[in-house]
């Protein structure tokens, strides 16, 4: 159950109006009278809170829950217990994010300024923002309506926010146009010079950086992650797209909707990601490279060529799945039978 100290429950609601927000249809004791107070796991819930089911390893918690409601799979509802109203869907994970949403949802930021905030005059400040303390805001920079700049955060010159962005403590963004309801976690840094240096007998030469950031809506850019601007294209974040803590996009990248990014990933400058791509946690991209719509890439993966669109890769050097497993499994042959 979530700690009322850091988060405030709303509701409550009836498992039918729970239902309609997720698409769920009501079964088992299919009480749409039910008034709901909270979610709680399988395993605490009581009769007036939903929990969910998703994953069969959890079955017996589900046999054994006393939850009032519960979001599960067609699949799965057969081994629900006697007297629970379930909400059935073929996506009940999705369901839970929806229900959850309903029961806590994000509070607009209380306007206002805080008084060792350092916004600039030039500054375009939309109705209903909230700057909290040690703030700074530059010159001609442009925040939309109800955005929150987080404590220490510095927002840089010119820099555009959309409605409803959320900016983390001591985050930085410089050269970038921002989206709507874009969530920016502490300690990211957006817009920064690109590594790009031209070789030289005596010394490295520097290039100058004179690309942006481009952020679409609904874009989630995690804790600690670095987003470096272009080199003369832009580097673009597509609308939707979910990236983890700790991940590091390179100068000119070109990533686009609905991407997933994990923890740690790296991609190097110039490769470009179709829509819909998933990167698993410490994946690495050389540059240049074209990921197709679709594509998987497993963890640790280390991509070295371009991945068509819908390829499942993994290792290092990064094979398509099919092959990797065989490659696999003939090592494992071969030290088997070295040791025998």
């Amino acid at each position: 159950m979530a700690d009322k100290r850091f988060f405030i429950v709303g509701g409550p609601f009836t498992a039918e109006e729970i239902a309609r927000r997720t698409g769920a249809t009501l079964a088992g004791a299919g009480n749409g009278a039910l008034v709901l107070r909270d979610v709680a796991p399988l395993d605490v819930a009581g009769a007036d809170q939903l929990s969910f089911l998703d994953n069969r390893k959890y079955i017996d918690s589900f046999r054994n829950t006393r939850a009032g409601a519960c979001i599960v799979h067609p699949d799965l509802a057969r081994a629900a217990p006697p007297g629970i109203t379930l909400l059935v869907t073929p996506e009940p994970y999705r369901g839970y994010a929806l229900a959850a949403q309903a029961f806590y949802p994000d509070p607009p930021p209380l306007p206002g300024v805080a008084s060792s905030a350092v916004v600039d005059a030039t500054v375009d400040l939309g109705e209903g923002c909230r700057i909290e303390a040690n703030a700074v805001i530059g010159d001609h920079a442009k925040l939309g309506r109800r955005c929150l700049i987080g404590p220490n955060a510095v927002i840089g010159p010119g820099v555009v926010l959309g409605d409803d962005v959320r900016v983390g403590a001591n985050a930085s963004i410089s050269h970038s146009l921002i989206g709507n309801r874009v969530r920016i976690y502490p300690g990211a840094r957006l817009g920064q010079d690109g590594f790009g240096f031209a070789p030289d007998q005596k010394a490295f030469v520097k290039v100058p950086q004179l690309g942006r950031v481009i952020v679409g809506d609904d874009v989630e850019i995690g804790a600690n992650t670095t987003i470096d601007r272009g080199a003369g294209p832009d580097t673009v974040i597509g609308p939707g797209t979910m990236i983890d803590n700790l991940v590091q996009i390179g100068h000119n990248v070109r990533i686009g909707r609905q991407c997933v990014l994990v923890s740690q990933t790296g991609i190097s400058g110039s490769t470009r990601l179709g829509d819909f791509v998933m990167i698993g946690g410490q994946g690495g991209l050389i540059g240049h490279l074209d990921i197709g719509t679709g594509a998987k890439i497993g963890a640790q993966a280390g991509v070295m060529r371009d991945v068509p669109a819908g390829e499942t890769v993994l290792g290092s050097p990064a094979f398509p799945v099919r092959e990797f497993h065989r490659m696999t499994a003939a090592l494992r042959r071969l030290a088997k039978k070295r040791d025998d």
